[in-house]
């Protein structure tokens, strides 16, 4: 009988633990796939302009003065708190506005929303050509920036130094899931011209590596959902916590009550 009952304890947990591996292992079915099953569809990261975005754009050319005008001032700024200038001067930027345009030296106003950073550079050059010979133009996205929340070990917003950021880039810079993260169902939540765009991704399956949404455009959210176990806990939680409330009015009652019977008693 004993026997029987250790066995049977001993399966329990061997389920238990393989359960468990299950739900939190990445990427199961790996050896599955060869590299170019993974690699089938060709993901462009390149991210759309928006507005809001803070464009920097820096014009050079062989005669640096014909295209100086088309640079904004490097500035130099007294940061609150300092009573001397920063010496590090700074560029400004562009702000893309609500209808995605910028104002920009000579060429007046621009519509640049939904453009990559590559065709708005293709454009200026193609405008300033006429003023400047063979002109290079650097477009940077300043504010390129996605949020990670939910079941991460950080969550927060996380300054992207690069446009090429993908869903696990963005996961391991919130220090990974904790144990209680929901793997198959972490969804991501985009803006594309006012509308809000829902993706969910299994992180337990290797085909997410084709998935369109692989890779984050800016101001993307990222949530992961608590699996059963973190609500299980939360429900225990809010019940022990609502017992133990109860409790403590029940008894805060009984003492206001003996006190009064005394008091009378004395009397």
């Amino acid at each position: 009988m004993k026997i029987k009952l250790v066995t049977v304890i001993l399966a329990t947990i061997l389920l238990t633990s393989c359960k468990t591996s299950n739900e939190i292992t990445y990427f199961q079915d790996i050896d599955k796939y060869s590299s170019e099953q993974l690699t089938k569809q060709n993901v462009n990261y390149e991210a759309k302009i928006s507005p809001d975005d803070q464009l920097s754009i820096f014009v050079s050319s062989v005669d640096p003065n014909a295209v100086a005008i088309f640079n904004l001032p490097l500035t130099s700024y007294l940061a609150p708190g300092e009573a001397n200038v920063v010496a590090t001067p700074t560029i400004h930027t562009y702000l893309v506005d609500n209808k995605g345009n910028i104002d920009f030296p000579i060429l007046g106003s621009l519509h640049v929303a939904g453009m990559t950073r590559g065709e708005l550079s293709d454009m200026l050059k193609e405008k300033i050509s006429v003023y400047a010979k063979s002109p290079l133009v650097t477009v940077q996205i300043q504010n390129f920036k996605v949020s990670v929340l939910g079941e991460v070990n950080k969550p927060g917003t996380i300054t992207i130094p690069n446009e090429r950021v993908s869903i696990l880039d963005a996961i391991g810079l919130a220090g990974d899931l904790t144990i209680y993260g929901e793997r198959r169902n972490v969804v991501v939540i985009r803006d594309i011209n006012g509308k809000k765009e829902f993706h969910r991704f299994d992180l337990t399956s290797s085909q997410m590596l084709n998935s369109p949404y692989y890779y984050l455009q800016q101001n993307d959210i990222v949530y992961v959902e608590p699996n059963k176990a973190r609500r299980g806990n939360s429900q225990y939680s809010q019940n022990n916590q609502f017992n133990v409330s109860v409790a403590s009015t029940i008894v805060s009652a009984i003492s206001v009550l003996a006190s009064l019977t005394i008091a009378l008693l004395v009397k």
